[in-house]
């Protein structure tokens, strides 16, 4: 390690600190007016850095298959209804008979392979810079944070594969990777987070999903919220996992919710992705790639299903 990286890491452990401790997060250091948070990270020169990660052209689709029998945080749903242009009673379509399929989705939008906007989890009603909920949440959308207001994201990606690193094919239900086991899994990786990327960790947990949904909802292994003050110190755009939190469940502390969330999204504007599907690529031992993002643009939306890809 270079005197210039462990000093740039010190630093970076510095701040991590500051930031999990500190009650003034707000306004943001991107600024009072800031609605985009970490995504102020991406940059043409890191989208350019990532294209040249690309060596096989091997493309991994990170996300799962919705559907009702999709494991989902209580009362989430999912059903899909099929319409026919000529079901016996409709009309076909112009002179050569044709016909048509369209779908109704009635769904909850963070069900299956997600990403939290900046409007899901605030802190005592307030949300990222200091917004108060009854400033922006309406029954017929957010007026801020929507998520259709995400930048497209290409960057590079990181994997930590926390199974390998913890010599486990599926990490069990509330272990916590935080400071240290990141950058152990670092070192084992060979690569160093930093400003603009997108960090997922593999922890086999998402097997379950198929297998043992019980269990799977259970609780999960996870990020700490050490080791989310130390992601968003780096710069990071975005964290997320093969689990349905992201955040070690049971908590850390028995008496907090989701705190992993609020440190992220609240006080750090940075994005979570649940149930990315990393199966793929820790079996091909990938470390970093191209990652790729473009959600829905639903307006006023608080989540995002969403199917990201990976590039090697």
């Amino acid at each position: 390690m270079t005197v210039i990286r462990s000093i740039a890491l010190t630093i970076a452990a510095l701040s991590a600190s500051a930031a999990f401790a500190a009650d003034n997060w707000y306004p943001s250091k991107y600024g009072a007016a800031d609605t985009i948070g970490a995504a102020n990270n991406l940059s043409p020169a890191a989208s350019l850095a990532a294209a040249k990660l690309v060596k096989l052209g091997k493309v991994y689709s990170l996300g799962v298959v919705t559907g009702r029998d999709t494991p989902a945080y209580p009362p989430r749903t999912f059903q899909i209804v099929i319409t026919q242009s000529n079901d016996g009673t409709g009309q076909l379509l112009g002179s050569n008979q044709a016909t048509a399929n369209d779908d109704i989705l009635m769904s909850y939008v963070g069900i299956g392979s997600q990403l939290d906007g900046l409007g899901h989890v605030g802190v005592n009603h307030l949300y990222y810079n200091g917004k108060h909920a009854k400033d922006f949440v309406a029954p017929d959308g957010l007026k801020k944070y929507g998520t259709e207001s995400v930048p497209p994201i290409a960057t590079r990606g990181v994997l930590l594969d926390m199974a390998k690193l913890l010599k486990a094919k599926q990490l069990p239900a509330g272990r916590v990777f935080n400071r240290a086991e990141i950058e152990a899994a670092e070192k084992a990786a060979g690569v160093t987070i930093g400003k603009g990327d997108v960090v997922l960790f593999h922890t086999g947990w998402q097997s379950l999903a198929t297998t043992n949904k019980a269990k799977f909802m259970g609780g999960e292994p996870g990020l700490g919220k050490e080791g989310a003050a130390l992601l968003a110190a780096r710069g990071v755009v975005a964290v997320g996992a093969d689990t349905w939190a992201v955040e070690a469940i049971p908590f850390e502390t028995k008496t907090e919710a989701f705190p992993v969330h609020q440190i992220l999204l609240a006080k750090n504007g940075v994005y979570i992705l649940e149930n990315m599907n990393t199966a793929a690529l820790a079996a091909d031992g990938a470390t970093e790639f191209l990652f790729v993002l473009g959600q829905p643009k639903f307006q006023g939306a608080v989540q995002a299903t969403i199917n990201p890809v990976a590039i090697r």
